[in-house]
């Protein structure tokens, strides 16, 4: 099977940086990428940078993806992206059909999967997909479920933290594959959790109480009255759902990348705290508990615990945020390896944590767009381990 790949929500091109690290085999026919209300396309430019001598810019869609009609997306054998978390509630119509909440770029996805039939599908979310909503636990994780379910494909899912294989930051994010009934690797599933796609790149311990589940079809249904507590891990396949919480084997593939391992040498200036800031910061990261009032009058205790400050070198980084380096309690603060004294990531560093070369992002976009792009990336290594197995299951195709 040819390895042709669509890429949605593109951002700076982390799957895509995945897949070419492994095999140039990969080719990317087409790559979408667009930040709503935005004047200036800082991360497509980025995107395009680097990427345009591969094929020209016709290659690209700088566009709301709601405006891109499925005859000018190329045919392709994989679907990637990293999408949003929103609501996915759905309402019924006049002719008792389904439609999506406005907006909500799930039914993007399900539209291009619809018209296009890709044999395979891979989309990555933050850990909360499964959860949510939180006063109808569940819901819209079934919901994509089921969507792809009526289209044909089985699924499969892990929620994976980079730093238990061995990566270099504590990054938490589900990973959705999923393959259509006309692939071999749909007509030999398995059925089982320790045997799947996410079991051979990432290997795991133990696996707790498997619970299992039948999707109801009616997707208004499952909007309005469903819930379940998704594990970590789990396959659906047919409409039936098994689930259960696996722990990783830490030990395989570790690499034991910390903190310390990605800093720079020598940082700049401008990156170093003030003794003003240092308070700022020596507050902000310390346990807090303050008396306070509301608008109202009502007084009450805010409490907060503490955060190492500054930041363990010896261990991977913390989740990165969008507003890294901005004045903040989430923001990384560490000891210069020079100088001893401290100070913020630079941008690099940054870039580094999420496995993108040196200066990635540093394509003409603001220092603080920078930043706001590696807190909305994905960790480039967890990709290519997937790539390393998708191109065994590619093999195995016609």
């Amino acid at each position: 099977m040819e390895k042709t790949i669509v890429e949605l929500f593109a951002g700076v091109g982390g799957f895509r940086l995945g897949f070419e690290n492994v095999s140039k085999s990969w080719s990317t026919v087409w790559a979408n990428q667009w930040e709503p209300g935005k004047k200036n396309q800082y991360a497509f430019d980025c995107y395009k940078s680097h990427f345009e001598q591969f094929g020209g810019i016709n290659q690209y869609s700088n566009n709301d993806i709601a405006t891109v009609k499925t005859i000018d997306i190329p045919d392709h054998n994989l679907l990637v992206g990293g999408f949003p978390c929103q609501d996915y509630s759905v309402a019924g119509t006049k002719s008792k059909g389904i439609t999506g909440k406005k907006g909500v770029l799930w039914w993007e996805i399900k539209r291009i999967i619809e018209d296009k039939k890709p044999p395979f599908i891979l989309l990555e979310n933050v850990d909360r997909l499964i959860k949510s909503p939180a006063k109808q636990r569940g819901r819209d994780f079934a919901i994509m479920l089921q969507c792809l379910n009526e289209l044909g494909y089985g699924v499969e899912w892990r929620v994976v933290n980079a730093e238990d294989y061995g990566l270099q930051q504590r990054r938490r994010r589900i990973f959705i594959y999923a393959f259509n009934k006309t692939t071999n690797y749909y007509k030999s599933f398995k059925k089982k959790i320790d045997s799947g796609f996410f079991s051979k790149c990432f290997p795991i311990q133990t696996i707790d109480t498997i619970k299992e589940i039948s999707l109801p079809q009616d997707i208004l249904e499952i909007s309005d009255f469903f819930s379940f507590q998704f594990e970590n891990s789990g396959f659906m396949f047919e409409g039936k759902v098994c689930t259960a919480k696996v722990t990783p084997n830490k030990e395989f593939n570790r690499k034991n990348i910390t903190l310390s391992d990605i800093m720079v040498e020598k940082a700049d200036d401008e990156y170093f705290l003030t003794p003003e800031l240092y308070k700022k910061f020596e507050y902000m990261k310390g346990s807090k508990r303050e008396e306070r009032t509301t608008s109202d009058g009502f007084k009450y205790f805010f409490t907060e615990g503490a955060i190492p400050f500054p930041d363990i070198l010896d261990r991977p980084a913390r989740t990165m945020l969008t507003s890294e380096s901005s004045n903040n309690r989430s923001t990384h603060i560490v000891k210069d390896k020079t100088t001893g004294q401290l100070r913020k990531l630079t941008p690099v560093e940054c870039e580094r944590i999420n496995g993108f070369p040196d200066n990635w992002t540093n394509t003409g976009m603001p220092q603080k767009f920078r930043y706001f792009c590696m807190g909305n990336a994905l960790v480039v290594d967890l990709i290519s381990m997937m790539a390393k197995e998708l191109n065994k299951v590619f093999e195995c195709e016609k």
